[in-house]
């Protein structure tokens, strides 16, 4: 790892793994803690990766959107195994602009908009139908018009301080380097496997 510039390090490794990894490379397990302390963990979709940070979108009134009303703070792993490599990142958590939401919510394809306004996250419901019967029924709420992103639906970015690379070596010798941000800017550290 020559690059002194975590982000950049990060954009390097992200563009290989989306061309090497036979699954998909965007998908990253997201840690949380809610108000009384007990951790949760799931995994989500890396949507945008620059300077500002990382982010993903969800229904707002899911669990992990609760947990980070409580604790905005979170931690991301994203492990790519072709490569042997993975990537951990903690930091704050914010929201992102409206207009971020709304382009992104206008990319993605027309069933996942419709699902977006069907889903109750998280709740229970009866049974797989359920979902269909929510879906075709917004389907006739949104019949040929684009397909507005509901309010209760937006991003989440997790402004990295801390952002750790892993690359499996043999025998276990790995190396991790660890970049930590300050008021200098991003020192990093090697640390044993």
């Amino acid at each position: 790892m020559s690059a002194r510039d975590p982000l950049g390090q990060f954009q390097e490794w992200f563009q290989e793994a989306r061309t090497r990894e036979k699954t998909d490379a965007t998908a990253m397990s997201l840690a949380t803690v809610d108000a009384a302390g007990r951790p949760s963990v799931r995994m989500v979709l890396l949507k945008a990766a620059d300077a500002r940070g990382f982010v993903f979108y969800t229904n707002l009134g899911s669990p992990k959107i609760a947990d980070l009303t409580a604790n905005p703070r979170a931690a991301l792993c994203l492990h790519w195994p072709i490569l042997e490599r993975q990537v951990r990142i903690e930091g704050r958590v914010e929201a992102v602009s409206e207009e971020e939401a709304d382009a992104y919510f206008a990319s993605r394809p027309r069933l996942s908009q419709l699902g977006a306004w069907a889903s109750a996250q998280s709740q229970p419901m009866a049974g797989r139908f359920v979902l269909e019967q929510a879906v075709a029924a917004m389907a006739l709420k949104f019949p040929v018009s684009a397909v507005p992103r509901p309010s209760f639906w937006s991003g989440r970015r997790v402004v990295p301080d801390l952002i750790e690379f892993w690359q499996q070596r043999a025998f276990r010798h790995h190396d991790r380097e660890r970049f930590v941000r300050t008021a200098e800017g991003w020192q990093s550290q090697w640390l044993f496997p």
